[in-house]
């Protein structure tokens, strides 16, 4: 007689447990590639018999499963498995339930299968339906090209479905609890942090780690330099296609990398949300962090971008009433503080040392002119004057607060320069609101060797009706020497905080 099937249990509860995905739930059964699975076949009327019966397995993934795309394999039950390709093989038998464990190669294309049986007695056969599974990337298999070493790391970024996005600014970031589980609407007004993608990698079983860079550059045509153009006041002047966003996150996700020479496998950087085509396609990366970090932009997929976003130089030119430009060139602005959270710990872990060299140093300069763009960036100049920004105490929102202009005499002779400085409510994508505060000096007198400070007071009835929900207020300082003409520009954005809710129990 034929063995005819009476029921298939794919130990659904069983196999989640030992493949650690019992988080997705016990409906359907989800397993990670080379790593064997066990499943139980109970015959009606007769049992499996070694020798009479023969069985085998056929497992087919997408709309056209072939052998040749590795979509589809026919296996039969053998005694040991294979490591190299699907294997079945017999576990315990009690009666007319027969056990078994099956295994696919740790190089399997993951996906959704349809699993079968084939039952043959003499030579007769009949297929069995088995039902469907899913198959995953094993960061816990050493074969496999997502292969994470370090248990605590793939608890991190692969099982967790909590975690923390850092947002704000560079001088005051925040952190922003997140489930990654959650099904959120793509809505383009939402900030990146607050898209799905490092859910997706997890769960398809690819370590991966969302990643916050603050002066994030936006470089458009690919020269390694942001212009900005601003008037006396600080107000953009000419509408520039490059930007510098305030924080820009994206995805960082562990693998192996074939496809390129050896030393380039780790942590690769994706953008789910770059604003650019690549290839005609609004994608960006996978770029190798490590290439990003040696200027080694002809590898793909768009290092370049990722490399700009990090270390792209900032010319700012500063447009008079009368249409003249004055040149600001500043090296160390964009790419500062890049953070993900820590593993274990809701604490924050600075990678910028992942993505560049030290800031200025002869090192990350040596990188700058392997990227063959050195010859368009200015070193910034040691000018014997300097302007930065400084903030009295913290911003809180509701209140009034103060903005220091801080400059330094580093000459020998008295200087005159006339200072003006200019607040503005902003979002963290760099664009700027309402005037909230503004100053304009004529003639400041600056001693030989000596510091001034010219403080600017934010009236919080002038900037709370503007405040965004990024609660960012961009100040801009800007000195020229009456007798030189020579121009320096500051730029800070200060972070407004709401008041600090207490909770005792």
């Amino acid at each position: 007689a034929e063995l005819v099937l009476e029921t298939c249990d794919l130990q659904c509860e069983s196999n989640g447990q030992q493949h650690r995905t019992a988080a997705m739930g016990c409906r359907q059964l989800v397993v990670r590639r080379g790593q064997p699975f066990g499943l139980t076949l109970r015959f009606a009327g007769r049992g499996y018999e070694e020798g009479l019966d023969k069985l085998s397995f056929n497992v087919e993934t997408g709309p056209c499963p072939s052998e040749s795309s590795g979509t589809k394999c026919h296996f039969a039950v053998s005694d040991c498995p294979e490591e190299a390709s699907w294997s079945a093989v017999l576990q315990e038998q009690d009666g007319a339930s027969l056990s078994l464990s099956l295994c696919s190669p740790p190089a399997a294309r993951i996906g959704r299968y349809r699993l079968t049986l084939e039952a043959a007695t003499d030579y007769q056969g009949t297929s069995f339906s088995l039902g469907d599974f899913v198959l995953l990337f094993n960061p816990w298999h050493p074969e496999d090209t997502v292969f994470l070493r370090d248990e605590d790391e793939r608890s991190e970024y692969v099982l967790s479905q909590q975690g923390l996005i850092y947002q704000g600014a560079r001088d005051y970031i925040t952190a922003t609890p997140w489930n990654f589980g959650q099904v959120t609407r793509m809505d383009p007004s939402c900030p990146p942090a607050s898209r799905p993608m490092p859910a997706v990698l997890r769960c398809l079983g690819i370590a991966s780690r969302v990643v916050t860079n603050y002066n994030s550059a936006h470089d458009t045509n690919g020269n390694l330099v942001i212009d900005r153009y601003l008037s006396e006041t600080g107000e953009a002047e000419r509408r520039s296609k490059d930007s510098i966003w305030n924080y820009h996150c994206w995805v960082e996700a562990w693998m192996r990398r074939p496809d390129l020479a050896p030393g380039y496998e780790g942590w690769q950087a994706l953008d789910p949300t770059p604003q650019e085509r690549s290839e005609g396609v609004f994608c960006c990366g996978p770029a190798p962090v490590k290439a990003v970090k040696e200027g080694d932009l002809q590898l793909k997929y768009d290092t370049p971008f990722v490399f700009a976003e990090v270390n792209a130089d900032v010319v700012y030119w500063i447009v008079g009433p009368d249409g003249s430009e004055r040149k600001s060139t500043h090296t160390s602005i964009v790419g500062k503080n890049i953070s993900t959270k820590s593993v274990g710990r809701d604490t924050r872990e600075d990678i910028t040392h992942h993505y560049k060299y030290p800031e200025g140093s002869d090192k990350e300069r040596e990188v700058f002119a392997k990227a063959e763009l050195e010859k368009s960036s200015v070193q910034e100049e040691d000018e014997g004057l300097h302007l930065r920004i400084k903030l009295t105490e913290g911003a809180n929102n509701g209140c009034d607060f103060d903005v220091l202009a801080v400059i330094h005499n580093n000459t020998d002779a008295e200087r005159v320069c006339r200072l003006m400085i200019c607040a503005r409510t902003a979002s963290y994508n760099g664009t700027a609101g309402p005037q909230c505060g503004m100053k304009d000096l004529l003639n400041v007198a600056l001693e030989p060797r000596a510091e001034k400070r010219v403080p600017l007071r934010v009236l919080y009835e002038q900037y709370g009706a503007h405040l965004t929900q990024d609660k960012l207020i961009k100040v801009v300082a800007l000195l020229t020497d009456r007798e030189s003409g020579e121009t320096l520009l500051a730029v800070r954005d200060v972070y407004v905080e709401n008041p600090q809710i207490r909770i005792r129990v």
